[in-house]
């Protein structure tokens, strides 16, 4: 009896693995001729169904399943089916995680809508993944000039601002002010400052997803990224233990400019006070 259950099981396992091989080149032949008549949303749907049955033929189909993609999204985006559009993106970067094309694609497709944060945030990943990709780089930096305030540049120059922020921040931190919050972070210039100073903890929050990523790329090239906790937040999302341990010794921020009301900046630097540094005895 054990031998024939054991074959039985074989030849289960058997049919089972034929009819999976079956039903992939059935739906391979079936998106082949979907693209033959462009009828790209078919052809995308047997190509989601090929490579959840047969992910060992991600490589092989990866052009093919790409090319198809990129038409039904254009045929989704003519027909202002935008949810559906995203949810494709969404499917094929769960099949592709790492795929530089497909992120690039995607960006480009925020960025018309006017989601220039999240489109920046592709770019940024696209380039991430392949530096040369020179249609990504062009994109990112594109973007960027959209999302970059022109005053960063102008501060990050003022050697004579940041010499007085560094000051500022290497006195206090030196009278004890060991845990640092950086309201609006920015390039992360200020937790950098209060690292060097010699802060035990340093924390840094920033609401644009694209200061973000450079922030995280400042900070790593300074070799500084396990010594600054970089928080993609608004400040007046932050709670405590959920993001931070515990309460700040010490808040800097360098977001005073034409946007001091309009970024809410009073109302953050309130509710730092509030809710996020401690209190003097």
């Amino acid at each position: 009896m054990p031998n024939s259950n054991s074959k039985l099981h074989c030849n289960t396992r058997g049919g089972q693995e034929a009819g999976r091989r079956e039903l992939v080149s059935r739906s391979l032949q079936s998106a082949q001729h979907c693209l033959e008549d462009q009828d790209f949303g078919t052809a995308y749907a047997h190509y989601l169904l090929v490579l959840n049955l047969a992910p060992e033929l991600k490589t092989s189909v990866k052009e093919t399943f790409q090319f198809t993609l990129f038409k039904w999204a254009e045929e989704l985006d003519s027909l202002a089916r935008i949810q559906d559009l995203f949810n494709c993106y969404e499917q094929a970067l769960e099949l592709y995680p790492n795929d530089e094309v497909i992120c690039n694609s995607m960006g480009e497709h925020l960025f018309r809508m006017g989601f220039r944060d999240e489109a920046a945030g592709y770019f940024h990943k696209a380039v991430k993944l392949n530096p040369d990709f020179a249609d990504a780089k062009e994109n990112f930096y594109r973007v960027a000039n959209w999302l970059v305030e022109r005053w960063h540049f102008i501060m990050l120059n003022d050697t004579r601002r940041n010499l007085t922020y560094l000051k500022a921040i290497e006195n206090a931190v030196h009278s004890g002010c060991k845990s640092v919050l950086d309201i609006g972070t920015g390039t992360g210039i200020l937790s950098m400052f209060a690292k060097k100073a010699g802060a035990s903890f340093v924390y840094a929050c920033e609401l644009s997803k694209t200061m973000y990523e450079l922030a995280r790329d400042v900070v790593t090239a300074n070799n500084m990224e396990r010594e600054i906790e970089l928080l993609h937040l608004k400040s007046l999302d932050l709670e405590i233990p959920k993001h931070i341990p515990e309460r700040v010794s010490l808040v800097v921020t360098e977001t005073v400019d034409a946007g001091l009301f309009g970024e809410g900046i009073v109302e953050s630097l309130i509710h730092a006070w509030e809710h996020l540094l401690l209190q003097p005895k």
